[in-house]
This record gives C-alpha cells, structure tokens and sequence, in this order.
C-alpha cells in the first residue's frame, strides 16, 4: 500500500514524540493525517503545523475513539493506523513497604494495552467496509507500538512493561483474524528514542543512556521510528511480526 494523497492516516499520539515524527512522514508524502491526542492544544498546534486533520481522544475510552474516527473518516477512508500514544509512569511492586498503586498499574494497562486494541478494532471495522485495494486485496494496515520492555522490562517498568508485552502478545494473533479481509498488523518495540521523556534529561545523561546501545551509540531518532512505520505500510509481506528497533540493545535491570 503506497502511502499518498488517496491515503487517510490516523496517528494516536501524534502531539508529540515518535507519534508527532509519523505524522510528519505520513503528510510530507501526501497522505491525509488525522493525530488523535488527549493534549487538545499540543494537538491542534502539530495539526495546524502540518496542515492535517485533529480529533482529542482519550484511546482508552471507546467511545472518544469511536467519535475520532468519524471525523478521520471525513477526510478520506481510514486505510492506516499508527498506535503511538502511551504513557509511562514508574512504579515498584513494592516500594519502601508499600504494593504497588492499583490505580496507576490499571491506568498504564488502559491507556497503553486496551488504548491500542480500542483504536485498532474500531480503525479495523472501518477498514473491512472499505474497497479492496491492490492486486492483494488490501484494506488497510495497523501499527501498534510496543517497547523493548516488554521482552526487558527494569526494575519500575512493571506496569509499563505489562501493558507492552500485551501488544506484543495480540499482534499475531490480531493479524489472523484480520487476515481474511486484508488487514495487516505488525508492532515496532523501539529501544532508547529521543522523546520528551528522555529530552527533558540532562545532555550528558542523554549521552550516557545513547552510550549502552552496541550500534549505532546513540538515542534514536523519532523520524527513524517513522521511516519504519512507512516500511511496514508499504510493504505487503510484513505482517504479524513484531520488530525491535533498538540498535541491539538489551536492557539491563537497572
């Protein structure tokens, strides 16, 4: 599936981060974008910057998600979609005596995990109603967004790496029940990206956590995140597969 102008796109998590670096990719080759964020203003500024379409969702409540699509599908029929938004909290399982907030660990699995399944089967509803495209009968793709945690989860990343693991364990078989009707689905698990997360920390503490990747040693770079995205829309053999784009880095406990 070539991605340009006869392609709508919605990107969750496009405010900013690895799902902003999408978004971009996706306009600057033509396709319709809509960002889905619950950052209404952040939202709005990356729509307006990239001259594309914007919807404030919550991916965790079914119902924000089912309003966003309608308005993507204003702009054209919804053939991608990019999981990106997420959020990271840290949190022990026990911490100086006390267990592990309930509230955080569910609220990390809503957001992350059901986020992402909520976005993906109503984006596949919509998808399966469409014309087939292509020799292959294509209907559409999905990306979800995993992390390298959730095969290396650290000390504090249980509930992040709970939710991450679960996209991992839905992509093949998601890809099998979408199969028959032509949706493909695939997860990238990045390693150490340059987000704000990691831009608001010191410039030698950057270097330093860059510094653990074997190759190339260094942060990786959102638009590196996004040229893989765009791979995996164009090419029709990858599906069902998740794939680290880590530099080859395993991650130490701590």
């Amino acid at each position: 599936m070539r991605i340009g102008k006869e392609l709508t796109a919605v990107v969750t998590g496009g405010a900013s981060g690895l799902g902003a670096a999408v978004a971009d990719a996706f306009a600057r080759a033509g396709a319709e974008v809509c960002i889905f964020d619950w950052n209404g203003k952040a939202g709005r500024q990356q729509a307006d910057f990239l001259e594309c379409g914007f919807a404030e969702v919550d991916v965790s409540d079914a119902e924000s998600v089912a309003a966003g699509l309608k308005i993507a599908a204003k702009q054209g029929s919804v053939r991608v979609l990019v999981n990106c938004a997420g959020i990271a909290p840290a949190g022990k399982t026990v911490s100086r005596g006390a267990p592990h907030d309930p509230e955080v660990f569910e609220k990390v699995i809503k957001v992350n995990l059901l986020g992402s399944f909520n976005c993906a089967s109503q984006a596949a509803a919509l998808m399966a109603a469409s014309d087939p495209l292509g020799p292959d009968g294509e209907r559409g793709v999905i990306i979800n967004t995993a992390s390298v945690a959730a095969y290396e989860g650290q000390v504090g990343q249980v509930a992040y790496a709970a939710s991450k693991g679960g996209i991992v364990g839905m992509t093949l078989p998601m890809a099998r029940d979408l199969a028959q009707i032509g949706i493909r689905v695939c997860s990238i698990a990045p390693g150490l990206f340059l987000t704000p997360l990691l831009e608001g920390l010191p410039k030698e503490v950057q270097e330093s956590l860059g510094a653990q990747v074997p190759f190339p040693p260094r942060l990786g770079d959102p638009a590196e995140f996004a040229a893989l995205a765009r791979h995996i829309v164009e090419n029709p053999m990858l599906n069902g597969e998740v794939i680290r784009l880590d530099g080859a880095i395993r991650m130490a406990p701590r």
